[in-house]
């Protein structure tokens, strides 16, 4: 079992290219994984996190939506072996999938959100069960198109910050 220092170097020493594609099942922004890779060496984990959180302070809305493409609805299950959907199954497994009411619920709410903006419907689903995300998927159908972005970017940074600590931290 590798250590947060040993995954660490581990990464340090891959080939750019094979750095940034490592990442891209955390980030789901090229720009992002490419930024960071830039700044490596790593002296430390905190080093890394904070090249991760200081990398993409602004998305632009084409990276949202090209991210937003690798993210599958709230309440279906993430399908493929790749890691991105390994990560994707663990950060929805508060939703109850044998909860038929809750999953119509969420089906209708996903069709509903994406008619009102075009896009999936996007949170930091981990640790949270379906009702919850089910509620604030609601309460986000008020906002307007930019306000909406805005909080997509939030949530994609959320998300990402989690999957960056399962690489490195196990």
């Amino acid at each position: 079992m590798s250590t947060p220092a040993t995954e660490l170097d581990r990464l340090n020493g891959l080939p750019r290219p094979e750095f940034v594609q490592h990442l891209l099942a955390c980030l789901d922004v090229p720009r992002w994984a490419a930024d960071i890779a830039d700044q490596r060496p790593f002296s430390d984990v905190d080093a890394f996190y904070r090249a991760a959180d200081d990398a993409a302070p602004e998305l632009t809305a084409e990276e949202i939506h090209t991210a937003l493409d690798a993210h599958p609805r709230i309440g279906e299950r993430a399908q493929g072996g790749d890691t991105s959907a390994k990560f994707s199954r663990r950060e929805q497994s508060g939703v109850d999938s044998g909860d038929a009411e809750l999953a119509r619920a969420l089906r209708e709410g996903n069709e509903a959100y994406e008619r009102r903006f075009g896009h999936v419907y996007l949170v930091c689903a981990s640790g949270r069960s379906g009702a919850e995300l089910l509620d604030m998927l609601h309460s986000r159908l008020d906002n307007d198109p930019e306000t909406e972005l805005r909080i997509v970017a939030d949530e994609l940074r959320k998300i990402a910050r989690l999957r960056l600590a399962k690489v490195i931290e196990g």
